[in-house]
């Protein structure tokens, strides 16, 4: 029954995904209609037709590979400019995808300023960015739901554990007779005090304080409690340089001050303030993330390939997320209301890494399209700013195969990734 739920909401879960993408490109579509651009396709998948209608001058469809979407708009790539660049094999292969294009253009499009390229460089900023604009605002909406009507769980500066000893072997959850004391238990905390002061500087949140403890390095700490309503000001220690987890990257230890202390976990409601927040912290692990991709990517295939467990902080498909999401709705760890917390936020998590991953500035993502145009209207300005001859359109054809070579790097890295998911899922249970 558990295996069951777990397919089946994992299916759910990637349907919901399938949805995010589909709203995506209906963010690119809308202000390129808007701005009059010519729209002739949008669908949801790749390959061969499963089903399509026209409305208006736009085919609306599904293909057989739910892995993406795609909303085709006229005129992606300027008429070359003649004389402007010498002819060499990249030229040429820029040429033959320009004039695929332009069998689907009219006069009547060229004329009446319906073209991609035509348009003015805010307006190219807005249509290429409202595809991970909308995935931004189905993360915001998500989480503020979450926030607002469940709560999240969020550290508190109240003791919930007191680690009794400094174990310096990786691996090892026991202490010997052999292992020294920890900072903390030197100190003499207890389980239920709330720091206050941590060497004279007020503590307001245990985020500040794990960057205090951290920053403190081996040097000396005075720590000041709250204890059955009573300041306490314990025996002054030293925190320990030991290896702790990198805030914004998971799977990396650095060397930083250590106490030896747990938080109390107490699920807390919030507002929009707070949605910012979390996502910030989310935008700045997710870029490490990004930056390291190809090596993370690399080393879940040599573990695939090595027999080795996945670590939660690996990267995973659109199959990996749904696989994770089934399990966790399935489990019976937690309950109803929590399991829906847990779904709505993985999917803000996809949705929010979706938003980051298209904004890199490289073609095809919708990024490299921004650069395009912040590019063309930089130069175009320039050159009206000194009076010199307009340079004309940036020739994005020109980045194809840029584009292709990215794409390619995508695919066999998802292709991996899928496979990964298959023989060596994540599991958070």
């Amino acid at each position: 029954m558990e295996l069951l739920a777990t397919v089946g909401f994992g299916i759910g879960f990637f349907a919901l995904i399938m949805a995010s993408v589909a709203l995506h490109e209906i963010g690119h579509m809308v202000p390129a209609k808007l701005f009059g651009v010519r729209v002739p396709q949008y669908f949801v998948g790749f390959g061969p037709r499963i089903w399509s209608t026209v409305r208006g001058e736009t085919e609306y469809g599904l293909k057989w590979f739910p892995l993406g979407g795609y909303v085709q708009l006229l005129g992606m790539y300027p008429p070359r400019r003649d004389g402007s660049f010498r002819r060499t094999r990249l030229s040429e292969f820029a040429d033959d995808a320009r004039a695929y294009e332009w069998t689907q253009i009219s006069e009547e499009d060229v004329a009446n300023q319906r073209l991609f390229y035509q348009k003015k460089t805010w307006q190219k900023l807005i249509v290429m960015a409202g595809g991970p604009t909308m995935n931004l605002l189905i993360a915001f909406v998500l989480m503020f739901a979450v926030t607002a009507g469940y709560g999240v769980y969020r550290p508190q500066t109240t003791i919930a554990a007191v680690q009794a000893c400094v174990i310096a072997e990786p691996g090892r959850t026991s202490c010997l007779p052999s292992d020294p004391p920890s900072p903390a238990a030197s100190a003499g905390l207890k389980v239920g005090d709330q720091v206050v002061e941590f060497n004279g500087v007020a503590v307001t949140s245990y985020a500040q304080l794990s960057s205090l403890i951290r920053a403190n390095l081996d040097g000396s700490a005075q720590i000041v409690v709250e204890r059955d309503g009573q300041r306490v000001a314990l025996t002054p220690v030293h925190t320990v340089l030991n290896s702790v987890t990198d805030q914004l990257d998971p799977s990396r230890k650095l060397q930083a001050g250590w106490l030896g202390i747990g938080p109390t976990q107490t699920l807390v409601r919030g507002g929009p303030a707070d949605v910012v927040s979390d996502m910030w912290t989310l935008t700045q692990q997710s870029v490490v993330a990004l930056v390291q991709f190809p090596v993370k990517v690399w080393h879940v295939v040599a573990g695939m390939v090595t027999g080795q467990p996945r670590d939660i902080s690996d990267p995973i498909s659109i199959l990996g997320a749904s696989q994770v999401a089934g399990q966790v709705v399935a489990s019976g760890q937690i309950d109803t209301r929590a399991k829906v917390a847990s779904f709505a936020s993985l999917l803000a998590s996809v949705n929010l890494f979706l938003a980051l991953f298209n904004f890199v500035p490289l073609p095809p993502l919708d990024g490299g399209h921004i650069a395009g145009a912040l590019y063309e209207g930089l130069r175009r300005g320039l050159a009206k700013l000194f009076r010199r001859r307009d340079p004309g359109y940036f020739d994005t054809a020109k980045l194809l195969p840029i584009a292709y070579g990215v794409g390619g790097l995508l695919l066999i890295s998802g292709i991996a990734l899928i496979l990964a998911d298959i023989v060596s899922p994540v599991r958070l249970f």
